[in-house]
C-alpha cells in the first residue's frame, strides 16, 4: 500500500485522465470542461445528497476511465464510516463500518490520498467474491471540508495493468471537492430545514396553547362563578336562596361542558364555534350575553363604520383578543359595567374592550401570558395592541388589525431570517429563546457552533442579520464580520460585548457591524437590535451608548496628525484620499484611524461628527 500526498497540477492531472477516455474529436481538455460545467450545473440548488454524489461519481469514474468506485461519509469522532453511494460494485451502501477497515479506514489514517496495485491489498474489504477478484487498481482520496475529513471517494480499476498515479490522485481530489461542496450543502440545507420544523411546530404549540389559555381560562371563569352562586345559596336558610343554589350548580356543569368543547375545537385547531355561520359582531354579541348572564355586568355591543366581511383568521383572532379581555374583566376587574366596540375603518379593523373596574399597573404585569396573547395575536395579523389602564380607573384595550393579515410583509410569508453563532450552546439556546418569545417577526433558520461555518451557512441562507459574540475561539466577532462583509457587503451583523470600552468593538465597528448589546441585554433589547438591523439600521443599547459617550479630554489627546486625518475623515473622504492629501501610506491612515477611534471612544468613524469639537 503506498500513501500519496505529492501535489500535481490540475492539468497534468486532465491529461492523463482524459486520454483514457476522451471520444473521438474531443480533447482532454474539452472533455474536463464539460465534466466540470456538469458537476457544476449538479451542484446549483441541489440538496438531496445521495443523489448529487451519484452523479460526481459517475463524472469521477468516467474521467479516469474506469466503470466503478464509492463515496462514504465519515464520522470520525465515532469512528465509523457509511457507505453512501456505490457504482458498479456491491458494496454494502447505506451500511456503517469502523474505520479500521476498508479503503475509507486507510484514507482517514494516512489523512491523504492513498493508492493500492491490487483490492486484494485493502484492509478489510468489503466487496465479495467472484467480484472482489476482478477488482485491481484502487485509489482513494479524503473529502475534506474546514481542514476535517468529511467522507472519502474512492475509485476501482478492473483493468489489471491500470496503475493509479499521483495525477489521477490530483484529479480525483478536485471531484472530492465538489463532494464535499455537496455534503456540507447537504447537511445545512438539512439543518435550515430542522429549524424550520421546529420553528412551525413552535408556533403550532404556542398558538395551542394561547388558544387553550384563552378557552379554558374564559370557562373556569364561568363554572367557578355559578359555583360561588350555588356556595352563598347553600349557606342560606332562605329556601329560594337555595332553589337558586342548585340552579347555579346545573349552570356550572353547563359551562364546564361548553368549556371542555371549546377547548377541544382549539387543540383541533377550529375556530371558536360562536363563529359558525356568525358575523364577528354577532358572535361577540353572544360572548356579551355570556358576560351579563355569567358575572352580571352591564355590557353593550358598539359597531361604528361599515361593517365589512372579514378574513376568518382576521375575525378569529379579533375574536380571541376581545374573548380574553373580557375573561379579564370578569375574573379580575371587579367592574359593574363593560363596553365593547367594533370600528371599521379604510384599511383596518379594531376592537375595542372598555371597562370601569378596578384597574391595574399594565408595566407590573406586561410578562402575563394573557397579555402577551393578545400582543401576539395582533402582531400575528400585522396589527398592534394597547393596553391602557391605571389603578381605580378602569382599562381600556384597543387591537387594530389591517384586512389583509399581516400587510405586505405577511402577504408573502416573509419574516426576519437570523442566523445564531455562538461557541456555547447554553447561550445560544437562550439567544434564540429571547428572540422567538418576544419578536413574532423574527425566525432563527440556524445556529452553529463554530464561526468557521458561518459564511458558508450565509450563503447558503441568506439571512438577514447575523447575531454572534464578540470574543470567541480561534475565529472571533471582529474577524467574523470581516469574513461576512467580504461576502455580501450588505451582511448586517449584530455582535453581543461584554464592554463597549473593549477595544475589538471599536475594531469591529470599523469593520462594518452595525449593532452592539451586552451581555445582560433583555429580551425587548436583544429583540429591538436584531429588528434594526434587519430593516437596516444601526443600533446600540442604551447602556453601551452611555459608557461610549466620549470626553472632551479625550478628544483633546489627538496628536497634530490624528487631528488632520480626523479633519479629512469628517469631510467625507476615503482613506486612499487621505494617504493622498497627507502623502503618507494607506496603512498609516488605518493606524491613525484606530488611534482615533481608541482615544476617543467613538465605535465607528461616522460617529466621529458628534464629538466634541477638535
Amino acid at each position: 500500500m503506498t500513501g500519496t500526498t505529492e501535489a500535481a497540477t490540475t492539468e497534468a492531472a486532465t491529461t492523463e485522465a482524459g486520454t483514457a477516455s476522451a471520444g473521438p474529436g474531443r480533447s482532454a481538455a474539452e472533455r474536463r470542461l464539460d465534466t466540470l460545467t456538469a458537476m457544476a450545473d449538479d451542484l446549483a440548488g441541489h440538496f438531496e445528497l445521495v443523489p448529487l454524489l451519484e452523479r460526481i461519481l459517475r463524472h469521477t469514474v468516467d474521467l479516469l476511465g474506469c466503470d466503478s468506485g464509492s463515496v462514504c461519509t465519515v464520522d470520525e469522532a465515532a469512528g465509523t464510516y457509511r457507505k453512501e453511494v456505490d457504482l458498479g460494485v456491491v458494496c454494502e451502501a447505506g451500511r456503517t463500518f469502523p474505520l479500521a477497515e476498508g479503503v475509507t479506514g486507510a484514507v482517514v489514517r494516512a489523512r491523504a490520498p492513498v493508492i493500492l496495485d491490487e483490492y486484494a491489498q485493502v484492509p478489510g474489504g468489503h466487496i465479495p467474491e467472484p467480484e472482489r477478484s476482478a477488482l485491481h487498481g484502487v485509489i482513494g482520496v479524503p473529502i475534506r471540508w474546514n481542514g476535517s475529513i468529511l467522507g472519502t471517494c474512492v475509485v476501482f480499476s478492473r483493468d489489471p495493468g491500470r496503475r493509479f498515479t499521483p495525477d489521477d490522485a490530483a484529479l480525483l481530489e478536485l471531484f472530492a471537492t465538489h463532494a464535499a461542496i455537496a455534503i456540507t450543502n447537504a447537511r445545512l440545507h438539512a439543518q435550515a430545514a430542522e429549524r424550520a420544523s421546529e420553528a412551525a411546530a413552535g408556533a403550532e404549540r404556542e398558538r395551542v396553547v394561547r388558544d387553550v389559555h384563552d378557552t379554558v381560562g374564559r370557562g373556569l371563569a364561568a363554572v367557578l362563578l355559578h359555583l360561588d352562586a350555588a356556595g352563598r345559596g347553600f349557606a342560606s336558610d332562605d329556601g329560594a336562596a337555595r332553589r337558586g343554589a342548585a340552579r347555579s350548580l346545573a349552570e356550572a356543569r353547563t359551562a364546564a361542558r361548553a368549556a371542555l368543547a371549546e377547548t377541544r375545537r382549539t387543540a383541533l385547531g377550529l375556530g371558536p364555534s360562536l363563529l359558525d355561520g356568525r358575523s364577528l359582531a354577532e358572535a361577540l354579541g353572544l360572548e356579551l350575553a355570556w358576560v351579563k348572564s355569567t358575572a352580571g355586568l352591564a355590557a353593550r355591543l358598539v359597531t361604528v363604520g361599515e361593517p365589512r366581511a372579514l378574513a376568518p383568521d382576521v375575525a378569529r383572532q379579533l375574536f380571541r383578543i376581545v374573548q380574553e379581555a373580557l375573561t379579564n374583566v370578569v375574573e379580575h376587574a371587579a367592574a359593574t359595567g363593560v363596553r365593547v366596540g367594533l370600528v371599521y375603518g379604510d384599511t383596518s379593523v379594531s376592537a375595542l374592550v372598555e371597562d370601569d373596574g378596578r384597574g391595574f399597573d399594565p408595566q407590573a404585569v406586561r410578562r402575563g401570558l394573557g397579555l402577551r396573547g393578545l400582543a401576539a395575536r395582533a402582531q400575528h395579523l400585522g396589527g398592534t395592541v394597547v393596553v391602557d389602564s391605571t389603578p381605580g380607573w378602569g382599562t381600556r384595550v384597543r387591537a387594530e388589525v389591517p384586512y389583509a393579515p399581516g400587510g405586505a410583509r405577511a402577504g408573502t410569508g416573509e419574516r426576519w431570517r437570523v442566523l445564531v453563532v455562538h461557541p456555547s450552546p447554553v447561550v445560544r439556546a437562550g439567544l434564540v429563546r429571547m428572540l422567538e418569545s418576544t419578536e413574532p417577526d423574527v425566525q432563527v433558520v440556524a445556529e452553529l457552533a463554530d464561526p468557521a461555518q458561518a459564511v458558508e451557512a450565509y450563503g447558503l441562507l441568506h439571512p438577514h442579520v447575523v447575531l454572534t459574540a464578540l470574543h470567541m475561539p480561534h475565529v472571533d466577532g471582529v474577524q467574523l464580520t470581516s469574513y461576512l462583509r467580504a461576502a455580501d457587503p450588505h451582511a448586517a451583523v449584530v455582535l453581543v460585548v461584554g464592554s463597549v470600552a473593549d477595544d475589538r468593538v471599536r475594531e469591529a465597528a470599523t469593520g462594518g457591524a452595525v449593532g452592539f448589546v451586552g451581555h445582560d441585554v433583555d429580551a425587548a433589547g436583544l429583540a429591538r437590535a436584531v429588528v434594526a438591523a434587519a430593516r437596516g439600521d444601526q443600533l446600540v443599547a442604551a447602556d453601551l451608548f452611555a459608557a461610549a459617550a466620549p470626553s472632551g479630554s479625550a478628544v483633546r489627546q489627538l496628536t497634530p496628525r490624528e487631528r488632520q486625518v480626523r479633519a479629512l475623515l469628517e469631510q467625507g473622504l476615503a482613506y486612499k484620499q487621505v494617504a493622498t492629501r497627507l502623502g503618507i501610506s494607506i496603512k498609516t491612515v488605518e493606524k491613525h484611524v484606530g488611534a482615533i477611534l481608541r482615544k476617543t471612544g467613538a465605535p465607528n468613524r461616522a460617529a466621529l461628527h458628534a464629538l466634541p469639537p477638535r
